[in-house]
């Protein structure tokens, strides 16, 4: 059963240092309160081994899943509902009503110092399918590739509510063809009436306030902007390093648009592939 479903799994849980409740700040509360509507904290299950295996290479990795408590209410409502009337079929629904993100930390975290951190978009076509329309996939990959490497360990956040810069993956297929017909990945949101870019990274934040309390780290990231949005949420001692990888005659032209919007590449950059 689910931990949001069977009481006695969440206390177990509890118990064993397994689900914690943090708040916007990162700072742990009491997680045996039952979810309410309105409520920002966070849920975090974890740590769950999770041995990797990526173009040949292993990766040791402790996973964290973790979720808002207004979505985990929204599913306990659904599930008394299922329970009263033994809509086992319809468990699946719960699903939608939540975004789960999920933490990837990779080292010993207690020798930590200025570790190496991805905040990594989910990108269905880039991450999973391996499109080359973008560099999505490389990145993750490279980043995984780097933090394993570092003497310094560190995580990867991998925010799942974030599809096509937090526009959805439906809109997403339609910025494509508009893509295709010769917009860029900008114009394509605008023409649909979305804005720029509507990621939330509130959630990140929080998750990072938590697993580094406040210690200076190194974001591999080419956009400065979020590194303005996470500063803005409290996080002040980032150190931005570049993250160039996976550039193709594919997403050439996309990656243009990034740099035209303030994406720190250079013509080097683009250049490679």
């Amino acid at each position: 059963m689910f931990t949001y479903i069977d009481p006695t799994v969440r206390e177990r849980l509890i118990a064993q240092g397994k689900l914690v409740r943090i708040d916007a700040a990162g700072q742990a509360i009491d997680a045996s309160d039952r979810p309410e509507p309105g409520d920002k904290a966070i849920s975090i299950l974890g740590p769950i081994p999770l041995p990797l295996e990526r173009h040949g290479k292993q990766y040791a990795v402790q996973w964290y899943a973790s979720v808002r408590h207004s979505e985990l209410s929204k599913a306990e409502e659904l599930a008394d509902e299922l329970r009263e009337r033994e809509g086992q079929q319809s468990f699946a629904i719960l699903a939608a009503s939540m975004a789960v993100n999920s933490v990837l930390v990779l080292g010993d975290p207690e020798r930590w110092q200025n570790p190496l951190v991805r905040v990594h978009s989910s990108c269905l076509t880039g991450d999973v399918f391996g499109s080359q329309r973008c560099e999505c996939g490389p990145q993750f990959i490279s980043a995984l590739e780097r933090i394993a490497a570092d003497p310094a360990g560190g995580m990867i956040v991998y925010m799942s509510g974030h599809e096509g810069r937090g526009i959805g993956l439906w809109a997403k297929a339609a910025t494509y063809l508009l893509q295709d017909a010769g917009e860029d990945t900008y114009q394509a949101n605008r023409t649909l009436g979305l804005p720029d870019d509507s990621r939330d990274f509130s959630d990140a934040a929080s998750l990072l306030k938590y697993f580094l309390d406040d210690q200076p780290f190194r974001l591999l990231t080419n956009n400065p902007k979020k590194v303005k949005d996470l500063t803005n949420f409290g996080l002040t001692n980032i150190t931005r390093v570049k993250h160039v990888t996976g550039v193709g005659d594919e997403n050439r032209d996309y990656l243009k648009a990034k740099q035209e919007w303030g994406h720190e590449l250079d013509l080097d950059d683009l250049a490679k592939g």
